[in-house]
Parts: structure tokens; C-alpha cells; sequence
């Protein structure tokens, strides 16, 4: 079974692919991992996108079951045939943002206060994550994402709400069932 899990920064991807491939025991993939090289600052020195697909795939395709957690919108239309269910995460702007100010407090500490550098950093990528659901956000945002989602070629489970780690484990679980 492969499954690939989506949606905005802070919509709980990666904390659904983690539980969920702790659960079936299957590995997780999380796209930043292969999209962004490691660097003295994180998230700031992208991988070349031949390079971070090929990484991907080697990875993804040596397994029989696999969870890819994150966007694959701007990879490449390959993707679209590669999964057996997308799981599409979508919760209130509001809650999505206080998670991503909490989670940059996480990784960072005060520095995205008193460090310029790392303050620009978060300034930047909080616009940036703002403007998923209104549209405004170049590249990644709401629209693409459901037209992306269009143009899978498998099942689709669309999770909305503020919903448990738990909630959405059962939910993706009953539909994988439904699918064998």
C-alpha cells in the first residue's frame, strides 16, 4: 500500500504520516527531507528537483509499502499514478497558524525574535503559509492543491476539522480497508 499525505504547513501531515507508518509499521518519506539540502540554517537551500526525485523515488520504490508525507504538486505528473490512497489534511486557518507559530517557537526558540536572520526567516515563511487558503501564496496553495488532487488516478480521503492524531489514524485505516 502506498500512501501519500498532503496539505498546508501545519495542517498535521507529517504527525499523521509519522503515527500512521508507526502503526502499519511502514516507512515515511517526508518530502522536505528531499526537497531541502541540510544546511547551518534549515529549509533555506532547496535540492535540485532532477536530484530530489530521483532520491525519492529510490527510496519509495524500494519498499512495497510506503507513506510520502508532504506536497508533490510542483514534482512532476508522475506522481499521480504512484499511490493507492491520497490522504488531503485541511484545517481552520486559524488553528493551522497558531500551530505554525508553535512550532517555530519549537525549532528556534526566541532567535525568530532576536536573531534577524532567523526573524526575516519566519516573517517570510509565515506570509507565506498565510496565503494557502485565501489563494494569495505563489506556487503551493488551496487551488492547486485541489486541482492537483483532481488529477489522481486513486482513491482520495479528504480529512477536514481539527481532528485528532487518533481521529485521522482511524479514518486513513478505514479506508485502506475499504480499498483491500
Amino acid at each position: 500500500m502506498k500512501i501519500h499525505i498532503m496539505g498546508a504547513s501545519c495542517a498535521g501531515s507529517t504527525t499523521l504520516g509519522k503515527a500512521l507508518a508507526s502503526r502499519l509499521a511502514y516507512p515515511y518519506f517526508d518530502t522536505d527531507d528531499y526537497f531541502w539540502l541540510p544546511s547551518d540554517i534549515p529549509y533555506t537551500q532547496k535540492r535540485e528537483p532532477a536530484e530530489r526525485k530521483v532520491m525519492l523515488l529510490a527510496d519509495f520504490e524500494a519498499n512495497a509499502n510506503a507513506i510520502v508525507g508532504g506536497s508533490l504538486v510542483s514534482w512532476d505528473d508522475s506522481w499521480l499514478t504512484k499511490f493507492d490512497l491520497v490522504v488531503f489534511l485541511r484545517i481552520p486557518h486559524g488553528v493551522r497558524m497558531q500551530r505554525l507559530d508553535a512550532r517555530e517557537v519549537e525549532r528556534y526558540g526566541d532567535q525568530i525574535y532576536t536573531n534577524p536572520v532567523r526573524v526575516q526567516l519566519y516573517k517570510d515563511f509565515r506570509e507565506w503559509a498565510k496565503g494557502y487558503d485565501d489563494n494569495t501564496t505563489n506556487g503551493r496553495n488551496l487551488n492547486v492543491h485541489l486541482q492537483w488532487l483532481d488529477r489522481f488516478q486513486c482513491p482520495i480521503l479528504k480529512i477536514e476539522g481539527d481532528t485528532t492524531v487518533e481521529e485521522r489514524i482511524d479514518r486513513v485505516l478505514k479506508a485502506i480497508k475499504q480499498l483491500r
